[in-house]
């Protein structure tokens, strides 16, 4: 049997990792500046985390959510404080579409609705319900097409026209666009959003998966805007690699037995790698150290030549050139060994480990230094 052949792949095969480093399987060294896409938070390998991991599942690795699982309070306590949504409910799921699904869901329940609004170059995953969601045609299967979603600009009376038509449930938003090209609707756009929905009674979804969990600088990214959000989904850096993803849900939301449910979701595994990334990102002080990062590589990058922008916000940023970056990209892997995204045919995406240093941005800035140069001199 082969695989389905879905994804393009590298020509580099890691076999160990440690923080911000990678080795192949002949023991080539890489500088990983893109966190497996934005799933490593506290460093690959990171010590405390593989104890945690070993010592829980010498223990027990799996029940189901028919028992008494401590360490999901355990997790939901931990994650209540330092995101500072301590009076919000936590439901946990396996992956972030999944946790999106269910934000849509319960607010359709909450609300009685049917429509959503999302933003144009939105991605929120690859279900049923959130590929609806996502503003790319090709990967909508017509079984996937019948959701009931508008697609708007970051524009407020645009909004405001959808919501007059009755029958919104929920706007949907990433307070930083990934796939999108780490594009940021304004704070200012943000709070007004926040405004019109609560005005309307209309749910405001908070997709914090690949922006969230300390990349921005703050615990949430939407937390730069001074808002709250009703519902808030994450996944991605959760787990540093362990599948985990959940909502936090609003106290204004009623929970009933059956109303949503999964067999793998908060599973003993799953919660003590979620447990182990937020006790390493409280004792290194890892959403500081994002927030620095991000500050150091504006004021470098700002003074290179061939770069239109540089935008985002702690360790989630973007490059954008005034030229398709797709051979700088393959030259920064294979010329320089180090690992980077990128987002539609123009701009590169770091999404680094929040363990990431200075000297490891410097290596990228010197490699990057030697490209633009060379593209220069022709």
């Amino acid at each position: 049997m082969k695989l389905f052949d879905v994804y393009p792949l590298m020509n580099v095969t890691p076999v160990k990792a440690k923080d911000c480093i990678l080795w192949d399987e002949n023991g080539k060294e890489y500088l990983d500046l893109y966190g497996g896409h934005a799933v490593i938070s506290i460093g690959h390998s990171h010590p405390y985390y593989v104890e945690k991991l070993t010592e829980q599942v010498n223990n027990i690795g799996f029940y189901s959510n028919s028992v008494n699982i401590p360490i999901q309070q355990e997790l939901a306590e931990k994650l209540g404080r330092l995101s500072g949504y301590d009076e919000y409910t936590l439901f946990l799921v396996n992956s972030g579409a999944e946790a999106n699904e269910n934000a849509v869901k319960l607010a359709s329940f909450h609300t009685g609705k049917d429509r959503v609004i999302a933003f144009k170059g939105a991605f929120h995953g690859r279900t049923s319900g959130t590929v609806a969601l996502t503003d790319n045609p090709k990967i909508v299967a017509p079984f996937n097409a019948h959701h009931k979603v508008s697609f708007v600009d970051f524009n407020i009376d645009e909004v405001k026209e959808v919501i007059a038509g009755g029958d919104v449930a929920a706007l949907i938003y990433e307070p930083i666009q990934g796939v999108g090209g780490i594009i940021l609707p304004s704070d200012e756009f943000v709070q007004e959003l926040r405004k019109v929905c609560t005005e309307n009674g209309v749910v405001l979804i908070a997709d914090e998966i690949q922006c969230g969990y300390g990349r921005s600088g703050k615990f949430f990214a939407h937390q730069h805007s001074d808002i709250k959000a009703d519902l808030i989904t994450m996944a991605k850096g959760m787990g540093n690699g362990f599948p985990i993803g959940g909502v936090l849900i609003s106290p204004e939301f009623e929970a009933s037995y059956g109303l949503l449910g999964t067999t793998f979701g908060g599973n003993h595994l799953a919660c003590a790698a979620a447990v182990a990334v937020l006790d390493v990102i409280e004792k290194e002080n890892l959403i500081d150290n994002a927030k620095e990062i991000g500050e150091y590589v504006g004021i470098e990058l700002n003074r290179f030549p061939m770069i239109k922008e540089v935008r985002g916000r702690g360790s989630m940023i973007g490059i954008e050139f005034d030229f398709p970056i797709n051979e700088l990209k393959n030259n920064l892997l294979t010329k320089h060994n180090i690992f980077v995204g990128y987002a539609g045919t123009n701009v590169i995406r770091l999404l680094p480990p929040l363990t990431v240093t200075k000297a490891y941005v410097d290596k990228f800035i010197d490699a990057l230094q030697t490209e633009i140069n060379n593209i220069i001199n022709g």
